[in-house]
């Protein structure tokens, strides 16, 4: 049987992100994923020992878990090299699709908007929650299915009216609601998953698309067509997105939809679900003493 060909080209993916990092890369949707993640962590009174950042663009999230005190040591394992200049701080460059580390380092594990870029989402996962101890703490934001939604739409309608068909222009994103199966199917313990939509916004859609290349977020699907676009076939995308998604001040829309994943290793200490048949009170009674309170 042969192996589906990869959505993502990871080589093309990495040399976008490393152009865009030498160029100076746009940080404020990683800066708001990491007030986040630091908001879900301050819930959490726990020390975590060692720690492991998989993927995550910049080393912002692991300078914070240094210097804040929250983990005494990460490892990051970092899409592009050259941070790590922090005691406590060590970084390994690599592919989020095949982690270096050992099984059952770490006691946190955290990954901020990298892991919706990875072919085999279950599989990273599963490795993901091999390096944690028991008890270990997963922490994961990434791209869910709204993200870029107005552009994937206008850039679909442009290019079949101008040019006669259509080509995959932004990549598809992780459902929601198939998040929690993904982390259950990887083994984690106690799933959470939720949606916090940003909307951007911009000028024009030409300001998005120079934002998303200082992100590195341009388009790498293995089936991409390697034909640029027609001038006429833009014009009219960023005619359609004024149209149909701009404000009454003329600016237009963009909506990042950020997923958050969080999951534990599986251990005895942690609370389980009760057996069907064993609850000591009915949901109808439950309901019944809640009224009665009111």
């Amino acid at each position: 049987m042969m192996n589906p060909k990869p959505l993502f080209d990871r080589t093309l993916q990495r040399t976008r992100l490393r152009r865009a990092i030498a160029r100076g890369y746009e940080g404020f949707l990683l800066e708001r994923a990491l007030e986040d993640m630091e908001e879900r962590l301050g819930a959490i009174l726990r020390q975590f020992t060692k720690g492991a950042d998989i993927g995550t663009p910049r080393d912002d999230a692991s300078r914070f878990l240094v210097m804040s005190g929250r983990v005494q040591e990460m490892m990051r394992l970092a899409p592009v090299g050259g941070g790590a200049t922090l005691s406590g701080l060590m970084e390994v460059e690599g592919d989020e699709e095949v982690i270096p580390f050992a099984p059952q380092q770490f006691d946190i594990a955290i990954s901020l908007l990298a892991l919706h870029g990875v072919n085999d989402l279950p599989g990273t996962l599963i490795q993901i929650h091999r390096l944690l101890k028991p008890d270990g703490l997963f922490l994961a934001c990434l791209f869910g299915n709204e993200t870029l939604t107005e552009l994937r739409q206008v850039m679909m309608q442009a290019e079949s009216e101008i040019e006669g068909g259509v080509s995959p222009r932004v990549a598809p994103f992780t459902e929601i609601r198939d998040a929690g199966a993904l982390l259950q199917r990887a083994g984690f313990a106690l799933p959470v998953v939720d949606s916090d939509p940003v909307t951007v916004r911009y000028s024009t859609m030409f300001h998005l698309m120079r934002d998303l290349r200082a992100m590195g977020l341009t388009n790498a699907m293995t089936e991409r067509s390697c034909k640029p676009l027609r001038r006429e076939t833009l014009q009219r995308a960023a005619d359609l997105y004024a149209e149909q998604f701009s404000d009454a001040d003329g600016r237009i829309r963009a909506t990042f939809d950020l997923l958050w994943l969080a999951g534990w290793a599986p251990h005895e200490s942690q609370q389980k679900p009760l057996q069907p048949g064993t609850a000591s009170m009915s949901l109808a009674d439950m309901l019944k003493k809640a009224g009665e309170a009111e």
